[in-house]
């Protein structure tokens, strides 16, 4: 009898779930609760469902659940406990870069990616960074700030 489970490590657990024809956001919020992967768009074209695939940003909902067999997954909740997620957390808190906050996790996933490629990012590289993301309500402007201010701030920290 064939294994019908997908296994795989999730924000630094073991997973092991059985298997499913649905896509990975879905498994994330409804199976595994976690809530802060927002399913936008269903499509791929709002970015509020990223996360990180084995150390690269992925649309969640267009991964299937299958597809992450053996692969280590990294949720919003999870991008807190590191220097750069909790510095992003912060600017955007301290900037007011987020309003009804639906796209935040996505863009925060996003920023990682970029501040862990790119250490100084200018203005238009961020967003260059976040053009696959979606906000309906701060008109990116403050996004931009945070991610700035918090490249920023890294890279005083770095120097202690």
């Amino acid at each position: 009898m064939p294994d019908d489970l997908i296994r795989f490590t999730l924000n630094g657990r073991r997973i092991a779930v059985p298997s499913t024809r649905g896509h990975l956001g879905d498994l994330l919020r409804h199976e595994l609760g976690e809530t802060g992967t927002h399913i936008g768009c269903e499509h791929g074209v709002c970015g509020a469902c990223n996360v990180v695939m084995d150390g690269r940003v992925t649309r969640s909902c267009l991964t299937l659940a299958v597809q992450v067999d053996g692969a280590e997954i990294e949720t919003i909740e999870h991008a807190g406990n590191d220097r750069c997620g909790a510095a992003l957390q912060d600017a955007f808190v301290a900037r007011n870069a987020f309003q009804c906050g639906y796209c935040t996790p996505g863009m925060i996933m996003t920023a990682r990616e970029l501040l862990s490629e790119n250490a100084a990012p200018g203005r238009a590289e961020i967003r260059d960074a976040i053009s696959g993301n979606l906000c309906r309500c701060t008109g990116y402007q403050a996004i931009v700030e945070a991610i700035s201010d918090a490249a920023e701030a890294l890279r005083e920290t770095a120097d202690d």
